[in-house]
């Protein structure tokens, strides 16, 4: 029979390493004993030595037992931790190869293995006129441990199978793969570490689908978290990791989201060294259609960890990825407008603007201004399926998004304010009359700001912009401003502030605003005339 490295590694190695601490913990006590404790009992007035200097008559029945009871005990454990296992790997893909890769577990189920078997040579040990008094009283300690250590272990056992545990030891572990893989030499190695760092991404996915089924919010949350917390400690390590990583390996190439891939796809992965970003949020793209209609909260999550993932790439000046978070948050409000579920859209909605913020304030202003188209058609797609409360959304976030390039002087302030300008749309339908009225109320706060900035020019193009407006819409318009008060929307949001509010300064400058279009006779009390 050939013996191989798998053989051994999984059967001989750890029993001979077993049997020989066996051995090796027998054969020291026993040497003590035949060499300095054994012979006939002494007599003595110590109470603890005449305890220790054992009759061997009695010894020889009592030594059996304690070899039984330390079986025994091995076999309460083996049983309660294999059930609890097994109960656990029904829920939870590859238990069973964690739970035999930690530590702690290996060493106690070896522990009792190496007990029982010296607790058998002990039994054998004692002779009529000979107790091997060491050796006893080392086998009494390891029974006692062993029984004592019955409770802790099961407790660490539960925590061990603990879903949060769990989720949070598979992001740890495909964090060590690849800061090993990654600077691996053996391209075996390297495939092997690619192979393990999908597998952990894909497992993560499945505690959340599950989570998900079940309704379990918690669980599933912190499994879209450890995939974010994945992705951000690799982003900024990924500079120093050798070139050979960031190609695909065969065991990648296996893989079906890499298989579905066009292979032009796949080289570009590997020319922008984002295949294990690009396989994080695609596990995101897969659980955000799957909780879109059920849980639409974990949506939310997704969105806000993709934007994290962005930022740290942003910081990380890697601008490749960047461009594929971008994309992938045009995916997910693509899913959400195509269900209409208008909720998740505004909440998703909030995470874009940040993120476009957030490459405004690190320089990153091209991305910024195309992510800005990419809302700007969204709102007219929004637009164009009849759901004006995402149009609306889109308007405040770009204005917003111009506030900010203008107070940064970012050189792109003025192709973002063109995209906003390019947002409004003619009236084709009555039901859509709110959607401009909301991009106008947006492009009137705007130009206040604007004014209030000292930065008129610009205010002046969003009034040519809004010359051609109905003046009873721009009555509308600003009669509905001027009524906003509070910052506070009547219902509790995200986002905390009312979209419409305007401080005093800003209001005033509103006025001023709207002084121009009375200056030329363009605005007037009468509500515009809808479409049928």
């Amino acid at each position: 029979m050939k013996i191989d490295g798998s053989t051994w590694r999984r059967w001989l190695g750890p029993m001979s390493v077993l049997s020989s601490l066996a051995l090796v913990s027998f054969g020291a006590l026993f040497a003590v004993d035949h060499y300095v404790t054994g012979g006939p009992s002494v007599p003595t007035d110590s109470a603890l030595l005449r305890y220790l200097f054992f009759d061997a008559g009695a010894v020889s029945n009592a030594v059996p037992g304690l070899a039984a009871l330390i079986a025994a005990v091995l076999g309460i454990v083996i049983t309660v931790v294999s059930i609890v296992v097994q109960l656990t790997a029904e829920r939870y893909h590859n238990i069973a190869t964690m739970f035999f890769r930690d530590r702690t577990n290996v060493s106690v189920l070896g522990y009792y293995v190496v007990a029982c078997v010296a607790g058998v040579l002990v039994s054998l040990s004692v002779g009529g006129d000979f107790v091997p008094r060491a050796t006893v009283v080392g086998m009494m300690a390891a029974t006692a441990v062993g029984l004592v250590l019955m409770a802790p272990y099961f407790a660490y056992v539960f925590w061990f199978l603990d879903p949060v545990n769990i989720i949070a030891r598979i992001r740890d572990d495909a964090v060590h793969v690849v800061r090993a893989g990654a600077h691996a030499v053996a391209a075996e190695r390297r495939a092997l570490a690619q192979a393990r760092v999908v597998a952990a991404m894909e497992e993560l996915t499945d505690i959340t689908s599950n989570s998900i089924s079940g309704k379990d919010k918690i669980i599933a949350s912190r499994a879209v978290d450890a995939i974010k917390d994945f992705v951000v400690a690799y982003v900024p390590a990924k500079r120093e990791y050798d070139a050979a990583w960031f190609a695909l390996g065969p065991s990648l190439r296996d893989n079906p989201d890499f298989v579905a891939m066009d292979p032009e796809s796949r080289g570009d992965l590997e020319e922008r060294r984002t295949w294990v970003e690009w396989k994080a949020m695609r596990q995101y793209l897969g659980i955000y259609n799957e909780a879109l209609p059920v849980m639409p909260d974990i949506d939310y999550l997704i969105a806000i960890d993709t934007r994290y993932i962005g930022e740290a790439a942003a910081a990380a000046g890697d601008t490749e990825l960047v461009e594929l978070v971008f994309r992938y948050m045009n995916s997910y409000l693509r899913s959400t407008l195509n269900a209409k579920n208008v909720r998740t859209a505004y909440n998703v909605l909030n995470q874009y603007r940040l993120l476009v913020e957030a490459m405004l304030r690190t320089g990153q202003g091209e991305l910024a201004a195309e992510a800005v188209g990419h809302l700007k058609y969204y709102g007219h797609v929004s637009y164009d399926l009849n759901l004006p409360f995402v149009t609306e959304t889109v308007a405040y976030d770009i204005s917003t998004a111009c506030e900010v390039a203008h107070k940064l002087a970012a050189p792109v302030e003025q192709a973002v304010l063109h995209s906003f300008l390019e947002l409004d749309r003619p009236v084709a339908l009555r039901s859509q009359e709110q959607a401009l009225k909301g991009v106008r109320k947006a492009q009137v706060k705007l130009a206040a700001y604007y004014l209030q900035a000292g930065a008129e020019d610009k205010a002046r193009l969003i009034f040519h912009d809004m010359r051609q407006e109905p003046p009873g819409r721009l009555a509308a318009i600003r009669g509905e401003l001027e009524r906003v008060e509070t910052k506070d929307f009547w219902e509790i949001i995200d986002r905390g502030r009312n979209f419409e509010f305007m401080p005093p300064a800003q209001k005033d400058a509103m006025r001023r605003f709207f002084a121009w279009f009375e200056a030329e006779g363009l605005t007037g009390t009468a509500e515009p005339k809808e479409a049928p």
